[in-house]
C-alpha cells in the first residue's frame, strides 16, 4: 500500500540537537548522532538536518557532522544551513549526504537553484520556503531563519523555484512551527497545487491525525515534523521517537 514519506526534521545549534517555536527561543534536545541511532532502530523514512545558524553566521553546516551522519544513518538524508555555492553542495553530498537544502540563498539567487539542478540533478536540489505573514501585511517568504521578509509570495516564489528547477519543495510555517496544533493547511493546499514537483508539509504537527489530515486535504507529497518526533506527552517531555508501520496507515 502506497504511503508518503514521514521524514523527522532536526534542527541544529552549536552542534547540538534543539527545537524552536515559531522560530524563536531554541530549546535543547541532545545529541544528533544519538537521534540518528534511534531513528535507525525505528526505520525512519528519510532524515533532515538545518543548521538554523549557518546562514546568519555567514558559514557552511559543518562537513564533520555531515559525514558522521553519513557513517550512521541507514536511511537517506538531506541537509541544509549556509549553502551558497556548488562547492557546498559538492562538499555535503561527497560528505554522504543524498540531497541538500537550499532556503536564504534561494531567494537572494534564484538563478543558482538553475546551475544547481543542472551540475547535480533536479532530485538533489530541494528547497525551503519559510513563511509567514508580516505585520499588518501579505504573507511571504522570509529568510535567516524568519528574520528577513521577502516580499515575495509563497505560490510565486513555488512556482518560480520549480522552473529553476528545484526537485522537492518543504514548506514551512512559521507560524505554527513548534505549536504542535496542526499544519497550516490552506498554505500546504494553496502550494502543492500550484506546482506538480513533490512538495513536503512542515510546521505544526502535533500527533498522527495531523500528519494524516495534511495528507488527505493538501495533496502534498510527504510529511514532516520537528516536535512530533522529538517531544512526548502535554509536559513535551524529550524522548526521540518515531511511530511504527501500523500507525502509519493512511487509509
Amino acid at each position: 500500500m502506497f504511503r508518503p514519506r514521514v521524514i523527522p526534521v532536526l534542527l541544529l545549534k552549536n552542534g547540538a540537537l534543539c527545537k524552536t517555536v515559531q522560530f524563536d527561543k531554541p530549546k535543547y534536545i541532545g545529541d544528533p548522532i544519538n537521534a540518528v541511532k534511534i531513528f535507525n532502530d525505528s526505520k525512519a523514512d528519510e532524515l533532515v538536518f538545518l543548521d538554523i545558524e549557518a546562514s546568519k553566521n555567514n558559514r557552511l553546516i559543518s562537513l564533520d557532522f555531515v559525514k558522521e551522519v553519513g557513517e550512521e544513518a541507514n536511511m537517506p538524508f538531506a541537509v541544509g544551513g549556509g549553502i551558497t555555492s556548488i562547492k557546498d553542495i559538492r562538499s555535503i553530498l561527497n560528505a554522504g549526504a543524498e540531497k541538500v537544502i537550499i532556503g536564504s540563498f534561494a531567494i537572494q539567487n534564484p538563478n543558482f537553484i538553475k546551475e544547481a539542478a543542472e551540475t547535480f540533478g533536479s532530485s538533489t536540489i530541494v528547497v525551503c520556503l519559510d513563511v509567514k505573514k508580516k505585520f499588518l501585511g501579505k504573507v511571504q517568504v522570509w529568510s535567516y531563519s524568519g528574520s528577513k521578509a521577502s516580499g515575495i509570495e509563497p505560490v510565486e516564489f513555488a512556482q518560480q523555484m520549480q522552473q529553476m528547477g528545484a526537485g522537492e519543495l518543504i514548506i514551512q510555517s512559521i507560524e505554527k512551527d513548534g505549536m504542535m496544533t496542526g499544519y497550516d493547511y490552506d498554505l500546504l493546499k494553496n502550494i502543492a497545487q500550484s506546482v506538480t514537483i513533490p512538495t513536503i508539509a512542515l510546521g505544526g504537527a502535533g500527533n498522527l491525525q495531523h500528519l494524516k489530515q495534511a495528507y488527505a486535504q493538501t495533496h502534498v507529497s510527504a510529511l514532516a515534523a520537528g516536535s512530533l518526533f522529538v517531544f512526548k506527552g502535554s509536559n513535551k517531555g524529550v524522548l526521540i521517537n518515531y511511530p511504527d508501520k501500523k500507525e502509519l496507515q493512511f487509509d
